[in-house]
């Protein structure tokens, strides 16, 4: 067990003014209270907080930190009060240990509720004072470390609590180091077998990295010698397990294809310009991987991490990465927030450095909205990872993105035009789904074809602005070329009926059906022809301006009087007779019910303008019609007319009944007795022995069918009915 006095040295050491006499008090204060509590692994309760202490120790914390460590459980396990914290330690002890104390557990509430509130709490402290985290993740690590003597259960808990939330947010302060630590202990506990053979594969390989490690640190350091580059350190290192599976995972590779197994580190003094100059001497030592050289130096991860990367072939043609920083940067990004925190006074543990801390003041602003419990922490998983992945074009460029990017996305971050004739891509050398999520470091190759041009499938998932705008535009300028001569067309064909001159009227000299356009609020001929093609407008309303309302009656009624008998002789066939569905404020639109979703009369619906096929009548409930508002251009509002007692819809039902005989007579005797006629029923079992029982029944309104569907639901024995989608 670790002793005070070698604790009190650790802050001595780096705190010279500290007050050491305050973690002694704290120390003996600690003990005292927690005499007679034992841990799950049968130690003194005592041995936990001393753990927490010297690990606040080690990232060079000071004497109010390392105190907050020895006493962060005394008011949650023990009877003390906050009051007494702050009467022995003062309010900047007493502020720290309140922020970690938990919410009293109310026996209502779930573990999840529990979790999510105690998550939000130590938020809310956090952002007055950052040492409560830090505190909090010092606590995290001793648990993990001995994680192993809890229940399966627990462990299984703490390490994806651990996994979910406390190691994003060690990413997220740039505690490289901690964080580490954090995974490769959750995934030793979530995933054993895992974590177990890819430990034996490395163990395996242990004397042959070693090797590779020493003959080529050797090497570094005598050409940066020779080359006059000064440096502090080279060292070697072998990619975390947990970094590796996730890898493995998600790449769907072997071991044998993961290019940075191994690494090398050089740590330089503190100028950047060593580090470029190191960069030289590796890049003529051996030769670079096209694509793998990363600049976080001169552009500085959200979490100020800060290094160049690159990935080299050795001289037995094993690929390994090298990593170069000078120590400021290397402190950094070891120990984040605790290396470059500082205070002013006045301020309880303020921070200077405010773009480090920018996310945790976002990420607590909407912490406060967020009022369900459940909600919140899933948002926050989500908000905690990064959010912006860095990814690399084969000549090394960076391109920044945001997370759940894809190649499209990536595409016309490049150039507009490289994203409209984006036919592939390759990541990393392998051709993916354009669909398939960009990941940091990857190395992103775009397919192109001059021949080539955007997809209207690629909105459902691109997640950029930019992309999502520019393929709008394409889309839009492509609909509404079809849309000028599908109106052109339209126009032709209703001209014709009044025996006019589509020539003339849109060529016409004198500027008059220009004029026209102009009334109806477009500037160009063609604008009033897409809007002709997209339905907004009707061409027998356009003709009218024209011609004068006069003489357009008198042609009209000549035309009518021929048209009326086989107008209504079509709408008879298709079954729109008197209950036929209209655009509101347009008469002589061509309107059909959707098969996809069959409305019923009465039921709420919505118009779609088709290519030439009239409007398509879709219910409000289909599940066509989010895709449809991609284009709300096309939307017109559709009204049912009067319903004829005469027309009846077929609509069918599934009822999941329990598996007896009798279910199908139920079932057809109770549409019976609603007056309701049955076109077809179907039986069959299911694989969990439950009946299913189609029937396809002829309903006059949605009211009627409401009242079918109620009373199959009250036949004994029928556990469930619904209405199929589709024409029945």
């Amino acid at each position: 067990m670790i002793r005070i006095e070698e604790i009190v040295e650790k802050v001595g050491r780096n705190h010279p003014q500290a007050d050491l006499d305050m973690l002694r008090r704290a120390y003996f204060f600690s003990a005292r209270e927690h005499k007679g509590q034992t841990r799950a692994s049968g130690e003194p309760y005592l041995v936990h907080p001393l753990e927490v202490a010297n690990i606040l120790a080690d990232m060079r914390l000071d004497e109010v930190s390392v105190a907050t460590g020895l006493l962060h459980d005394v008011v949650e396990d023990t009877l003390v009060e906050a009051g007494t914290i702050r009467e022995y330690f003062g309010e900047e002890v007493a502020h720290l240990v309140e922020g970690l104390t938990k919410i009293a557990q109310i026996s209502s509430q779930s573990k999840e509720v529990q979790q999510a509130e105690n998550v939000r709490k130590m938020l809310l402290a956090m952002i007055d004072d950052v040492r409560v985290v830090l505190v909090k993740l010092a606590d995290r690590l001793h648990n993990m470390r001995t994680l192993h003597f809890l229940k399966p259960e627990k462990r299984q808990r703490i390490a994806q609590e651990t996994l979910d939330i406390f190691a994003p947010i060690a990413h997220r302060l740039g505690m490289g180091k901690l964080r580490s630590e954090l995974e490769d202990l959750a995934f030793q506990h979530l995933h054993p077998e895992d974590y177990r053979a890819l430990a034996a594969q490395l163990e395996q390989r242990r004397t042959e990295h070693e090797q590779f490690l020493h003959a080529t640190t050797a090497r570094i350091e005598e050409k940066l010698r020779e080359a006059d580059v000064p440096y502090i350190r080279v060292e070697g290192r072998v990619k975390r397990l947990y970094s590796i599976w996730k890898k493995l995972k998600r790449q769907k590779i072997e071991l044998d294809q993961v290019y940075d197994l191994v690494a090398a580190r050089v740590v330089l003094p503190n100028e950047v310009r060593y580090c470029y100059a190191a960069l030289g001497v590796i890049h003529n030592l051996w030769r670079p991987l096209p694509g793998r050289f990363k600049d976080w130096i001169a552009t500085p991860r959200e979490n100020l991490y800060q290094s160049l990367h690159t990935s080299v072939i050795g001289t037995e043609g094993q690929p390994f990465e090298v990593q170069i920083r000078t120590e400021e940067m290397h402190r950094i990004a070891e120990e984040g927030v605790a290396a470059h925190w500082k205070y002013k006074e006045g301020r309880r543990g303020a921070h200077e450095d405010d773009e480090a801390f920018q996310w945790l003041r976002s990420l607590v602003e909407w912490t406060q909205e967020v009022k369900d419990s459940r909600d919140f922490l899933e948002s926050l998983k989500l908000d905690l990872y990064p959010r912006d992945v860095y990814a690399f074009t084969p000549m090394g460029k960076i391109i920044q993105l945001p997370r759940g990017a894809t190649p499209v996305d990536f595409a016309y971050m490049i150039h507009t035009e490289v994203g409209n004739t984006c036919t592939g891509a390759r990541i990393n050398g392998r051709i993916v789904p354009l669909r398939t999520p960009i990941q940091n470091g990857d190395v992103v190759e775009i397919i192109r074809s001059l021949n080539s041009t955007p997809s209207r499938d690629w909105l459902n998932f691109v997640v950029t602005s930019k992309a999502r705008n520019r393929v709008r535009h394409w889309v839009a300028e492509q609909q509404r070329a079809e849309s000028i001569e599908i109106g052109r067309k339209l126009f032709e064909k209703e001209a014709a009926r009044f025996q006019l001159s589509t020539k003339k009227l849109l060529n016409d000299s004198n500027g008059d059906f220009k004029k026209i356009a102009g009334e109806y609020g477009y500037g160009r001929t063609d604008d009033l022809l897409a809007a002709i093609g997209y339905g907004k407008l009707v061409p027998r309303s356009v003709i009218s301006k024209f011609l004068g309302p006069e003489k357009f009656a008198e042609l009209d009624e000549r035309k009518e009087s021929r048209l009326r008998t086989g107008v209504q002789a079509v709408k008879r066939l298709i079954r729109l007779g008197d209950d036929a569905i209209v655009v509101r404020g347009v008469d002589d639109l061509l309107v059909a019910r959707a098969r996809c979703c069959n409305p019923v009369h009465g039921e709420p619906i919505i118009g779609y303008v088709t290519r030439g096929k009239g409007v398509a009548v879709h219910a409000e409930r289909c599940k066509n019609v989010q895709q449809l508002m991609v284009n709300p251009e096309r939307i017109v509002a559709v009204e049912w007319a009067g319903r004829s007692e005469h027309a009846a819809y077929a609509v069918k039902l599934l009822a999941v009944t329990e598996n007896r005989t009798g279910m199908i007579a139920g079932i057809t005797s109770a549409i019976s007795d609603m007056k309701t006629g049955i076109r077809d029923a179907r039986a069959s079992v299911a694989s969990d022995a439950r009946g299913r029982i189609e029937v396809t029944v002829e309903v006059f309104d949605v009211k009627h069918l409401d009242k079918v569907i109620r009373a199959v639901r009250g036949v004994p024995g029928v556990l469930d009915v619904e209405r199929l989608q589709g024409a029945a």
